[in-house]
């Protein structure tokens, strides 16, 4: 993992300072169906059985939502539509019920869904802030699912979450759940954004939001999906960074940072995974990531935008080549298990199968 001599960005927003290089496999879900004719993106996996269930956002003509695609091998999807209709008008998901994480506590599924009543104006309807977390059950992995009334987390006046309170993974830790969700706030120009932990002892109870972020406000990261490794009982934490570039804030990486306790975290313990150097379509965007253990290897979803618009006459520093519209679905791969430099806080692969915290 090679140390990076990187340029700050326009603002002195703090890059990374490894690599960690997935290798690409290129688009396994493009856009351009009944649903999601304007872009397919924000996507989150789980498998069930032999199954694969592709969570993601279906650009079409009533807004954006959470829809499903299935596969068993990771190379044709079938597309089954939306999961979720957004809400009446008044419901906190009036203008977008999207990007939507998956737990299985044993019993039944639960979807922690983004809820919106803002957003742009048609055809686009890109989802505007404030976001809510929300929550949808279901006896299958499939669906269908039931819509729970009430908001799971919601932004708050004076915090780093006062614009956003969208969901994350969440992972069962001794008696409680640790939700990492994405947070954010309004700055003088932008937003600004990190990750924080909620805490429930009871999935249908309350979730009760920590007072500081595990990360700085300044790493400018959002959503998250997480990956332990048992033979260091190392936490991966895989997240979408947000860049500036001509006074433009867009999705320009996946980044991971590693941990061996899940409640501390380091700013300084983080590398980029996928960018516009190492994916082999998209140049610019790199949207959020959701990752899955398979065989040995570990992979990685993401979305971007495919090179067509420089194509097409556009360039990487003109506009529409940040677009939120037209995005595709693409998978990389990372080798297990994952190795550090020990400078960083990794520690030697242990024999002996530590159990998980």
């Amino acid at each position: 993992m090679p140390d990076l001599n990187i340029a700050l960005y326009e603002d002195g927003r703090p890059p990374a300072r490894y690599r960690l290089n997935a290798r690409d496999q290129g688009v396994i879900l493009r856009h351009g169906g009944r649903w999601d004719i304007y872009g397919a993106r924000d996507v989150w996996v789980h498998k069930s059985a032999d199954t694969f269930f592709l969570h993601y956002d279906a650009e079409g003509p009533q807004g954006w939502l959470t829809a499903l695609a299935t596969s068993r091998d990771l190379t044709t999807f079938a597309r089954k539509g939306p999961l979720l209709a957004p809400g009446p008008a008044g419901a906190p998901d009036s203008a977008g019920a999207c990007y939507g994480t998956t737990y299985f506590d044993g019993r039944i599924w639960r979807m922690f869904y983004l809820g919106t009543q803002n957003a742009s104006p048609p055809p686009e309807r890109v989802p505007l802030g404030p976001y809510v977390t929300l929550e949808a059950k279901a006896a299958r992995a499939g669906g269908p699912w039931t819509k729970e009334p009430g908001v799971v987390l919601a932004p708050k006046k004076g915090t780093y979450y006062s614009d956003t309170a969208s969901p994350g993974f969440i992972v069962k830790s001794g008696p409680e759940y640790l939700q990492f969700f994405s947070a954010g706030m309004r700055k003088a120009i932008g937003i600004a954004r990190t990750i924080g932990i909620a805490r429930a002892s009871d999935l249908d109870g309350r979730w009760t939001v920590d007072e500081r972020p595990i990360l700085p406000l300044e790493e400018q990261i959002e959503n998250t999906s997480l990956y332990f490794q048992r033979s260091t009982r190392t936490w991966f934490m895989f997240t979408n960074h947000i860049a500036l570039r001509n006074h433009k804030e867009f999705a320009d990486a996946v980044w991971v940072y590693w941990t061996q306790d899940l409640r501390h975290w380091n700013a300084d313990h983080k590398a980029v995974v996928l960018d516009g150097s190492n994916s082999t379509w998209s140049k610019t965007v790199i949207g959020l990531p959701s990752v899955l253990p398979v065989n040995g290897r570990l992979a990685i979803f993401y979305d971007g935008l495919e090179a067509r618009l420089e194509r097409a006459g556009a360039t990487a520093e003109r506009p529409d080549a940040y677009e939120h519209m037209f995005r595709d679905i693409g998978l990389a791969w990372l080798d297990l298990p994952i190795r550090l430099p020990p400078e960083n806080g990794a520690v030697t692969e242990r024999r002996n199968n530590p159990r998980q915290p």
